[in-house]
């Protein structure tokens, strides 16, 4: 029975010679190590080949990580062995599996030598890093070290074949509630119940109209041309796994500024009504939900017929593909970025798009904006404000430098962003309430407050890895690890961990404000209804289990400079408890 179940998975992934060939490939490449280490007890390659699938789906899909999910980093030694060895071909050796069958193209992603330095010039040849003659020696993490999961696979594709098939819905669901049952969720399971589910929810997802993608690819279109045509500094990204080092216009808060005053302007001078997107806004998330899946098949078929750099590449498995995405930076010619356009013109820009749109759907409907929807309002303008002011300290994030463009991040941003992050807004449109002056000026000072902390414990952070570490943090001195590590392509770096200021608090204290912002913009609406904290629940299991996978990424990468560096600040997130 398990030999039987063993493969019947197995050919799901691929035939018995692709798994050999991967297996050959760990086993003649720096996976070697790591796969003897992981064979325990004379196990065979077909149970080998078996567990390290089963560990790494399992991972990959944990059912709390919706769109906080991990890129296969921790696997277990099996998994690792695989990581390093056969599936390095997906992050640095795209050419041992993809070169001889799909051309790739060329990008501005530059070879790490080519990086501009302070007082040198950036190289066009391509090159190799320099190892740091400073850099203590490395250390790897022992196989011990990393966390295994015992999650069956079938559990595993079930996990992602729920998240595909139920976040769709949901944003409907959401936005149904939200319009038509009065924010009351018990309301929208009434209707669901007496209708049943498949024809109750037929009943309230609107089609797709000529207006809800005139506005969608409007608004598409007006943000591309302003990400390729508004002018900005040179930045270039953190260094691949490829060795490539990604290259940007930071443009982001011009393209912001030129967004909010042309659309204030146009309803200003009577030339487009914003409340026209509210009153299409089941229409406009039915084609998002349409539109933007067809998109991530079209990421999916460049990905393998046309990768932008050697930072892309197959596992075998076309759903793990689709979900997870084939290219870490696809774009579109030498300059249009595919990820900058979806996580941050699109998605971050339609937040702030869709909160004025709230704003002026309510002062139509009633005359006047209640100081509830004023409050609310304000902080997610001042948040995303914060976002595009930081917006190039973004792409060296985790969500641009290691999860790949793939459904789970581009469907997301591209639906998910617009319709749950701006959820408490569109709930308020209908639900106006009066703090009065008093309860809304302490409200609005303290998600100030949290988000000026979110954006200090960001730029602390970014300072530090500016200057070296050779700068002041709250009147001193920094504190910090110096740590080294090795790249898949047995390169060795260092990094600088920082211990003291925000830093010092707790390993990632910068969530702590950021779910407290995300209170204080959604408490206006009161607790008359569950369904406006939604984000704010989402948002919370997300960070914290994006806390969770960071520690255990540096963990693998660290090793004992990480062991170091918790031993100096214990606190995951929350100090002293957490």
């Amino acid at each position: 029975m398990a030999a039987a179940g063993r493969s019947r998975f197995l050919a799901a992934q691929g035939s018995w010679a692709r798994a050999r060939a991967w297996l050959s490939s760990a086993t003649s490449t720096q996976g070697s190590n790591a796969l003897r280490a992981a064979v325990h007890g004379g196990e065979s390659r077909g149970d080998l080949i078996w567990r390290i699938y089963g560990e790494a789906a399992a991972y990959w899909l944990h059912p709390l990580r919706i769109w906080g999910l991990p890129r296969p980093d921790l696997l277990g030694a099996a998994g690792r062995a695989l990581r390093v060895g056969a599936l390095a071909s997906t992050t640095t050796n795209h050419a041992s599996l993809h070169s001889k069958i799909f051309p790739s193209q060329s990008s501005r992603l530059l070879p790490h030598r080519a990086r501009s330095r302070q007082g040198e010039e950036a190289l066009d040849a391509m090159g190799k890093p320099k190892p740091s003659s400073a850099a203590p020696p490395p250390t790897r993490p022992s196989a011990a070290s990393a966390p295994k999961t015992v999650h069956s696979a079938l559990l595993t594709y079930t996990s992602m074949l729920s998240l595909l098939s139920l976040c769709p819905p949901f944003v409907i669901l959401l936005w149904y509630t939200m319009v038509h049952a009065d924010g009351s969720v018990v309301r929208t399971y009434e209707h669901l119940r007496d209708h049943g589910l498949l024809e109750g929810l037929k009943a309230i997802w609107p089609m797709p109209t000529m207006a809800a993608w005139k506005i969608i690819f409007g608004f598409a279109l007006f943000e591309a041309v302003l990400q390729l045509l508004l002018p900005g500094k040179r930045f270039e990204g953190p260094i691949s796994p490829s060795g490539n080092v990604p290259v940007y216009k930071a443009n982001g808060l011009q393209a912001y500024a030129v967004t909010l005053v042309t659309y204030l302007s146009m309803w200003w001078f009577g030339l487009f009504n914003p409340a026209i997107v509210y009153d299409h806004l089941g229409e406009i998330y039915s084609a998002l939900v349409f539109g933007s899946f067809v998109f991530c098949i079209f990421l999916y078929i460049k990905g393998h017929v046309a990768p932008s750099s050697s930072d892309s590449g197959s596992s075998g498995n076309a759903i793990i593909d689709f979900y997870w995405g084939m290219e870490l930076y696809p774009r579109i010619g030498k300059h249009f970025d595919i990820k900058v356009f979806t996580n941050c013109r699109f998605g971050m820009m339609s937040w702030a798009v869709l909160a004025v749109t709230y704003c002026i759907k309510q002062y139509e409907m009633n005359g006047r904006v209640a100081d509830s929807m004023l409050v609310n309002t304000a902080l997610m303008l001042i948040y995303v404000t914060k976002f595009f002011w930081w917006e190039s300290g973004y792409w060296c994030t985790m969500d641009i430098a290691h999860d790949r463009a793939g459904f789970y991040i581009c469907w997301g941003c591209l639906v998910w962003v617009p319709s749950i992050y701006t959820s408490p807004g569109m709930y308020l449109v209908n639900h106006p309430v009066n703090l009065g002056p008093q309860l809304a000026v302490s409200i609005l000072l303290a998600g100030i407050l949290c988000i000026y902390i979110n954006y200090d414990c960001d730029r602390q952070r970014q300072e530090f890895r500016r200057t070296n570490g050779k700068c002041s943090i709250w009147g001193k001195a920094p504190s910090k690890i110096v740590a080294s590590y090795q790249t898949t392509a047995g390169e060795t770096k260092t990094s600088l961990l920082l211990t003291s200021g925000w830093w010092g608090l707790s390993r990632h204290f910068h969530y702590v404000p950021e779910i407290l912002s995300a209170f204080f913009w959604t408490v206006p609406a009161l607790f008359d209804h569950f369904l406006p904290y939604f984000y704010v629940i989402f948002l919370t299991i997300l960070l914290l289990d994006r806390a969770k996978r960071d520690d255990d990424r540096c963990s693998s990468k660290y090793g004992k400079y990480w062991k170091m560096y918790c031993n100096k600040v214990p606190y995951r997130v929350v100090p002293g408890i957490y």
